[in-house]
């Protein structure tokens, strides 16, 4: 791989309010709740680390000081570096542009509250390797099982992307679900308004639509902590693939 940037840079959003946990996230962030006995995102900064990556820029929001009390300013060996969004969320890439000042020419972005059990550093490898495209996306075929479906691919390419909206049918053009890990290009997030609430997914349908945006199909399913079977499904994930410390 020929890296845009040296050491490899990833950037992990974990600045959301995580109203879906509550009341475990009124004084904890989702980033450090515990899970096998371990905040959550010590096990996610530890497969950074172990995937080869060199740095990682922590967006927080959401009880940020938290997050920097338990994590420091270096773990797993990795430097840390923090952007925060200020007493207003930003929306996730709002977050990420607020971190401008920190983000490497590219850089892998992925979730705060995401275990995904497969090799975080291939969708930078494959953006590095196609200088033509501005971003490459984790997919995984879903086919509306694990949440909505999001996604449609065509050959290596993402075709469109769209959230879906509450109460909105399916639509069964879209048979692919973002994973949770996506390489970009730091001219992408420069040319977002700064210090203005926009979330991720404007990004991906405009990089989509320009067919800018690449797929990375992901064989293994993903897991969040979003919910209380969530965490014990991360639990079980991180205990059958052997890295639950008892």
């Amino acid at each position: 791989m020929r890296a845009d940037a040296s050491p490899p840079q990833a950037v992990i959003l974990a600045g959301g309010l995580g109203t879906r946990m509550l009341p475990r996230t009124e004084r904890t962030p989702k980033f450090l709740l515990p899970v096998a006995g371990r905040p959550f995102g010590a096990w996610l900064l530890e497969r950074l680390a172990t995937a080869g990556f060199g740095e990682v820029v922590l967006c927080v929001g959401h009880l940020g000081d938290a997050v920097r009390g338990a994590m420091g300013d270096r773990f797993a060996g990795l430097p840390l570096r923090y952007a925060d969004d200020g007493p207003a969320l930003l929306g996730t890439a709002g977050a990420l542009r607020r971190a401008l000042p920190h983000l490497a020419p590219a850089f892998l972005m992925t979730y705060g509250d995401s275990y995904l059990p497969f090799d975080y550093m291939a969708p930078l490898r494959d953006l590095c390797a196609h200088p033509e495209a501005l971003g490459a996306m984790a997919v995984y075929r879903n086919e509306g099982r694990l949440d909505a479906s999001n996604t449609a691919v065509s050959g290596d390419l993402v075709a469109r992307y769209e959230k879906r909206r509450a109460g909105a049918p399916p639509d069964p053009d879209l048979d692919h679900i973002d994973y949770g890990a996506t390489a970009l290009r730091r001219e992408v997030i420069a040319a977002l308004p700064a210090d203005t609430p926009l979330g991720f997914d404007v990004v991906q349908r405009d990089l989509a639509a320009r067919g800018r945006l690449r797929a990375l199909p992901v064989a293994e399913r993903f897991y969040e902590i979003g919910s209380e079977q969530g965490l014990r499904d991360v639990e079980a994930a991180l205990s059958a693939a052997g890295e639950a410390r008892r």
